[in-house]
């Protein structure tokens, strides 16, 4: 639920803040970060916590508990395995393998893939161009057209132990212009041309970074067209929510916010968010606590007035009656006052942020009722502070009684662990399941240049190895989480092979059994087969993240994995050995002509 309040008058450490309410019919409500949440819960309590405080169960590399039950249950995989790794392949399949990842290496054929699929279909025609693809990239990195197709393969995985997340992704072939004009036409509010305040840069949507495509390479990219277009999308991702539930026990299903509404809202609420998060760091650099980690940023606050409060929970956030745009107001510590981020809405801005919300829950009872895991998956820095506390939002609701919601933490970013911490303890205090994938991240170079270009901090962190650093210490934080209690749940989504091999140490460590289905792993359909299936055979949860949707329409996404897979296979040298060395050992076993069998 929100945490609301209109607060009348702050003493701190000799300084007084008095909020006043701004002339107003409505009822004044801020909505506050899951980033304050320890604030939060400070104040109400007088800054004795709202549970026992972190430093109580103190954290250990390897503690007894993992001592005790770890030493005899040890579970180690061997990624070495060729006969292991290749076990629900044929050969053709390893031949197709080799073919596609050698032709991503090679940059002339993956610049120009755009220009060389349209003279395939010029040469093969659209029906011969269409079975070659299937026969080669697309037969490699996509399950089928549509959820009936993906049926045959989504079996064969799970009979080798690999669940699925299935991913429809299917995009709109625009242009570069029309990708700016619709970004710029959906992020732009009526009511921005009467503000009493322009947005900050980074919360503006700028022409110039409007086609969100640019330099992002393994993640879909919606663009608003209209509410009609968004009901669409929500029934798309019905259809594969059904198709998870229907094609493996427990399967997971990945949505896009951005998919499902204007993203006007989502740029909006993260600038209300982000400014309450900087009100309450500014507080606690009041009270000589600036530099701390967030978790650690206790805030005593004496002389609370609390004029009202308001708990909005989720049902409430998504009824017609209440106003969203009540809750997008920001402290201004200079006039004392909360202030609304516009100066108004237009009724049908209001509604198409209502419809956005409305479609997020339609979804998730969805998954709760087909038993599928819903992953909401990460976007933009932009965008993401409203993705991430709304998918907390449901998490509150949905997350109850087994781990529904999964939010995405993007671990390229600085702030990722404070993020990850944060939702972590707030799980804990309010006694639902944390449940979080990790990522590096799709959008670094978009990321940079924005924020070099446009003139704010960039939030990437420096460079590759502070990245890994920082992976791993949010990746340590959720599982000494589930060792501490088991009602935390995370999936290491990673093709790194060391993150992998560190998660299972960690989980030995710590006396995690496979069978306890906290801890998943996650690779993309048609890579890292030599870490998913040995994996999945050794009982570990692992899946494949499973695109799905018609040749001619996935035509985007094929062309932008192209790319990813360029660095990634020149780098990956050791799949490619793997994929010769299987195939030799069935060429001089007799085995040439193996069928997997299931």
């Amino acid at each position: 639920m929100f945490h609301v309040r209109t607060v009348s008058a702050l003493t701190r450490a000799r300084a007084d803040f008095h909020f006043k309410r701004l002339p107003s019919t409505r009822r004044l409500r801020s909505t506050v970060s899951s980033a304050s949440t320890e604030q939060e819960d400070d104040v109400k309590t007088g800054g004795g916590g709202g549970g026992a405080p972190r430093s109580e169960c103190p954290r250990q590399s390897g503690g007894s508990r993992g001592g005790e039950r770890g030493a005899a249950n040890e579970i180690s995989v061997d990624f070495d395995q060729t006969q292991e790794a290749y076990k629900s392949k044929d050969s053709l399949e390893l031949l197709r393998s080799l073919v596609v990842f050698k032709l991503c290496s090679y940059d002339f054929l993956v610049d120009k893939n755009k220009e060389i699929m349209d003279l395939g279909k010029k040469i093969m025609g659209q029906k011969g161009f269409d079975q070659f693809m299937k026969m080669t990239f697309y037969g490699q990195f996509v399950a089928g057209e549509d959820h009936r197709a993906i049926k045959p393969l989504i079996q064969k995985n799970q009979a080798f132990g690999v669940g699925s997340v299935l991913d429809y992704s299917v995009e709109e072939d625009i242009s570069q212009e029309e990708a700016e004009q619709k970004e710029m036409d959906s992020c732009v509010s009526a009511a921005e041309k009467e503000t009493i305040g322009k947005p900050e840069k980074k919360y503006k949507v700028h022409k110039q970074f409007g086609d969100r495509r640019g330099k992002v390479t393994g993640a879909r990219t919606y663009f608003y067209a209209d509410e009609a277009k968004c009901d669409q999308h929500m029934e798309t991702f019905i259809k594969c929510i059904k198709a998870s539930g229907g094609g493996s026990m427990d399967g997971f299903s990945a949505i896009k916010m951005t998919a499902l509404g204007r993203p006007q809202f989502l740029l909006q609420f993260s600038e209300v968010l982000v400014k309450w998060r900087r009100f309450f760091i500014f507080l606690a650099s009041q009270q000589g606590k600036d530099g701390m980690e967030a978790l650690e940023q206790r805030l005593e606050l004496t002389q609370l007035q609390v004029i009202c409060i308001d708990m909005l929970d989720w049902n409430s956030l998504i009824d017609d009656r209440t106003r969203i745009s009540d809750l997008l107001v920001v402290p201004n510590v200079e006039l004392g006052e909360l202030e609304p981020l516009l100066e108004k809405f237009t009724v049908e801005e209001e509604k198409q942020m209502k419809r956005m919300l409305q479609r997020i829950d339609v979804l998730a009872k969805h998954a709760l009722e087909n038993g599928v895991r819903l992953m909401v998956d990460a976007e933009q820095t932009y965008f993401q502070p409203a993705i991430s506390r709304l998918t907390l939002e449901m998490q509150r609701i949905y997350n109850r009684e087994k781990p529904v919601i999964f939010n995405t933490y993007q671990c390229y970013l600085k702030e990722a662990y404070d993020n990850v911490t944060m939702d972590v303890e707030l799980s804990r205090r309010e006694g639902w399941h944390f449940a979080a994938k990790l990522v590096r991240g799709a959008y670094m170079y978009q990321e940079r240049e924005r924020a070099q270009e446009i003139g704010y901090e960039d939030p990437i962190n420096p460079d590759y190895e502070s990245t890994n650093r920082m992976y791993h210490r949010c990746l340590d934080y959720v599982l000494d989480e589930i060792a501490l209690n088991r009602n935390a749940n995370v999936m290491v989504a990673s093709h790194n092979e060391d993150t992998v091999k560190h998660t299972l140490m960690r989980m030995n460590e710590l006396g995690l059994f496979p069978t306890e289905n906290k801890v998943y792993f996650g690779q993309l359909l048609g890579m890292c087969d030599q870490i998913s299936f040995p994996l999945g055979q050794a009982g570990f949860p692992v899946y494949k993240y499973v695109p799905y949707g018609p040749v001619n329409e996935v035509m985007p996404y094929l062309s932008r994995r192209a790319q990813e897979n360029r660095g990634f296979m020149k780098g990956a040298q050791k799949e490619r050995e793997l994929l010769w060395k299987e195939l030799k050992r069935r060429l001089s076993s007799g085995e040439l002509l193996y069928r997997p069998v299931y």
